[in-house]
């Protein structure tokens, strides 16, 4: 049998490093008018290539590179197939956008691709170290990135208070770090998963180490009460990098979240199981009943994230390859629904002109029946409500926890989701009762189009063809257990 060359896994993450370069060679010395339009098309396709490279190096076993520091298996593949599919998207919606609002730079692209590097070294790190190199390769682009438009007030301001909470996150991750490896010697995932097991426990040093950390990773998936640069980031960021900032960066933080938790921490899931109910409970508070006086509907969605971040941790409180399982399931269904959602939101002009604001729909199934369904379709499936896929999504989530004997929890969940579906609701009510407002543009792009008609079924009709998702949430929770 031939032996495979010791940096195959990391072969996707040297390709797209790779390509990046290229493109920043491309964008610094070509003399063409349109070089933003070449970059971005060279971005997509790069994205495609690495993909494909992603399912090549996968086989049947987990493959280390680096001397261990570097991790491939189901799991890994899975969430980096997903973070990939949300950085394509995040690009194509973005087109006309920046155009319009004079943000046209190459740079733009190779930023979203910058991060998208930095997600996939996350979702593989075996190692506390790279860890946080993957990690903060993604953090410094969405700090450019959130205040990309630099003559509007309120993305710089976003950019700033996105890089000084990120920074004090950063900085408690590190803390966390140096504890755990202080009081454990190690910072290699197996070896601290071999110290550290339910028989033998972990010395309180480890444990506060661990909360650390756990605070740290709760910032990038902005769970409560680490949640506070969300609404302004959000809202002041420009729409298409709050679209990618919705999907792509919190999927990866929470892969990273569960690997740290499963693989090194394994052992110990009695003393973190609390603090992520602790944290799904204050999420789902937090994200259900703070929206319900928003008008602005990207803030609107910055608390709606949360919520559904609160959610989805109750899949991880569990503690289980089910609950693992769940949280998979969920976030690939979280993914599809925002990307359509953010779509949708892009594409509300009047005049040329964005709005923002929920009044702004207004009459909306008047004036554009097919939008505002899509809109619809979109809210019922974040309520949670049957037949869409986010109905699905949680269903897998709270029989995750009831199967783990966390009912209260559960009952929490359900509570919630009540309250939430509230101002999902309001929404639809303002488009198809209220009186109409301004008539929105119609949709511009050809490509955005295409988004809209593919999120808009998947979230429809998802429920008869589950299997898709499930099947390879299946094989990833299960790698991530030994199975």
């Amino acid at each position: 049998m031939t032996e495979l060359p010791v940096l195959f896994p990391a072969y996707p993450e040297i390709f797209l490093a790779i390509a990046i370069m290229a493109l920043m060679m491309i964008g610094a010395y070509s003399k063409a008018e349109n070089t933003l339009g070449a970059v971005s098309a060279l971005t997509q396709v790069s994205f495609v290539v690495t993909a494909g490279l992603v399912l090549f190096v996968v086989g049947g076993a987990t493959q280390l590179a680096m001397n261990d520091l570097f991790i491939v298996d189901q799991f890994a593949v899975y969430m980096k197939l997903l973070i990939l599919l949300a950085s394509l998207l995040a690009v194509t919606m973005s087109n006309g956008f920046i155009r319009r609002e004079g943000m046209a730079k190459f740079e733009y692209p190779i930023l979203i691709a910058f991060a998208t590097l930095g997600m996939m070294m996350m979702v593989s790190a075996n190692d506390l170290m790279s860890l946080y190199i993957g990690l903060e390769l993604q953090s410094l682009s969405l700090y450019v990135m959130a205040a990309f438009q630099r003559d509007n007030s309120r993305s710089t301001e976003a950019g700033l208070k996105y890089f000084v909470l990120g920074a004090l996150s950063s900085g408690m991750l590190l803390y966390g770090m140096s504890m755990v490896y202080g009081f454990a010697g190690s910072t290699q995932f197996n070896a601290l998963a071999n110290a550290f097991t339910a028989d033998t426990g972990a010395h309180m040093g480890v444990i506060v180490g661990l909360i650390f950390m756990v605070a740290g990773l709760a910032f990038k998936i902005s769970a409560v009460p680490f949640h506070m640069w969300t609404p302004d980031v959000y809202e002041g960021a420009p729409t298409p990098v709050t679209a990618f900032f919705a999907v792509a960066p919190k999927v990866a933080a929470m892969a990273l979240l569960i690997r740290v938790l499963v693989g090194p921490f394994g052992g110990l899931v009695a003393e973190w199981s609390q603090v992520i109910v602790v944290l799904s409970i204050l999420s789902m508070f937090i994200g259900s009943f703070a929206a319900i006086a928003q008008s602005n509907i990207k803030r609107l969605m910055a608390y709606s994230s949360i919520g559904h971040i609160g959610f989805a941790l109750i899949g991880l409180a569990a503690g289980t390859e089910g609950g693992v399982e769940a949280v998979l399931i969920y976030l690939a269904i979280y993914l599809v629904m925002n990307i359509g959602t953010f779509a949708c939101i892009l594409n509300m002009k009047v005049g040329g002109r964005m709005v923002e604001n929920i009044s702004d729909l207004a009459g909306l199934s008047k004036n554009n029946p097919v939008m505002a369904m899509l809109i619809m379709v979109f809210m019922f499936s974040m309520a949670g409500i049957p037949p869409m896929a986010g109905f699905m999504s949680k269903l897998f989530v709270f029989k995750a926890a009831i199967d783990a004997g966390l009912i209260a929890l559960t009952v929490i969940g359900a509570v919630t989701s009540v309250v939430s579906a509230f101002y999902y609701l309001r929404v639809i009510k303002v488009m198809y009762f209220d009186d109409p407002a301004e008539k929105l543009d119609s949709v511009e792009s050809g490509a955005m189009k295409l988004i809209l008609a593919v999120t808009g079924i998947v979230t429809a009709t998802m429920i008869f063809y589950m299997p898709v998702v499930t099947d390879p949430a299946i094989k990833a929770a299960s790698s991530l257990f030994g199975g």
